[in-house]
């Protein structure tokens, strides 16, 4: 119920970042979420907004366990070093023994809550952006400028993966 790799297989593919009359908006679905190299991609795809739906809550294996707090904390990084808004728009309610937390909210590309949402309302919020005062500000940053792709290939080598479930 709650490990995705055991029920589904990933997508072969890719990354898309599609064209809207707003933005560009790159869709991320929940495990994504806690992967900086997922955000960076759709970032460098050219994404100005990155969506996350997913549905996350109390931890199975610990249900004393919340995550809520890093669930924002790691999505607030995305928009941070990635100088891009993040939405997400988290699950409420409760299933079998899983009970989702909802805290959808908003960042700008600053990582700042600028609308967010309670533990167990339904309902909407929207946030509007000066995406060219974003994208000046993403370039004076240097992030993507001064990315060090040299050392990529300690990422994807099988001698630092450290497996796991």
């Amino acid at each position: 119920l709650f490990y995705e790799k055991f029920y589904f297989t990933p997508g072969d593919l890719g990354f898309r970042v599609w064209e809207t009359r707003y933005a560009k908006i790159g869709v991320l679905i929940c495990w994504d979420q806690w992967y900086p190299e997922c955000a960076r991609a759709m970032a460098l795809m050219g994404a100005d907004i990155l969506l996350y739906p997913t549905a996350i809550g109390s931890e199975p294996h610990d249900p004393s366990l919340d995550t809520a707090a890093r669930w924002r904390r790691a999505m607030q990084g995305h928009a941070v070093s990635n100088v891009i808004p993040v939405a997400a728009a988290n699950r409420v309610g409760k299933e079998n023994e899983q009970t989702f937390y909802g805290s959808s909210f908003i960042a700008n590309e600053a990582g700042d809550i600028i609308a967010g949402m309670d533990r167990v309302g339904e309902g909407v919020r929207v946030a509007a952006f000066d995406l060219d005062a974003i994208e000046t500000a993403r370039a004076a940053w240097g992030f993507f400028r001064d990315r060090r792709t040299d050392l990529y290939q300690s990422i994807v080598s099988s001698a630092t993966n450290t497996g796991g479930a």
